[in-house]
């Protein structure tokens, strides 16, 4: 196993997990509505604990830890911000962005696993699926209160 591949594999997804905390503190400003901003704060915490996971395989590996965002992570967040000026804090619109965002963060931890499986250890492999399993339950959660508001309309 290449440690600087397995250092450069968990760093992308240190890199999502940094883009959803930043991407659900910025739809937690961008909504009155409490429950929301309670969903957002705890699904910002699960990110967090994400990333101090992988940061410390990523340490144990003698590498260090990405404190930044991927580029599509900034260019998404700048589009909320807009897209939430745009429709006055819009539960659907919002909602919608944050289905996007965790589409993004899926896919990534999905191709980390398809695309440098040789590079991981076993309980890398595990922890990435454990993690991502709460990834999807984020995802679907997010999914059934967007879907509620067209039920509801």
């Amino acid at each position: 196993m290449n440690n600087k591949k397995t250092v450069d594999a968990l760093n992308r997804l240190v890199e999502i997990n940094n883009d959803r905390i930043e991407g659900y503190e910025t739809a937690a400003k961008a909504t009155d509505e409490q429950d929301l901003k309670t969903l957002f704060g705890r699904f910002a915490q699960a990110s967090h604990t994400s990333r101090r996971e992988l940061a410390s395989e990523i340490s144990n590996l003698d590498g260090t830890p990405t404190e930044g965002t991927k580029n599509s992570g900034k260019l998404y967040r700048a589009w909320m911000d807009v897209k939430a000026a745009l429709t006055g804090k819009d539960r659907e619109a919002i909602l919608n962005s944050c289905e996007f965002g965790e589409d993004q963060a899926l896919q990534t931890y999905e191709n980390v696993l398809k695309n440098e499986r040789e590079h991981l250890s076993s309980s890398h492999i595990s922890m990435i699926n454990s993690q991502m399993s709460l990834l999807q339950a984020d995802h679907d959660r997010v999914k059934t209160l967007r879907d509620a508001l067209k039920v509801d309309a």
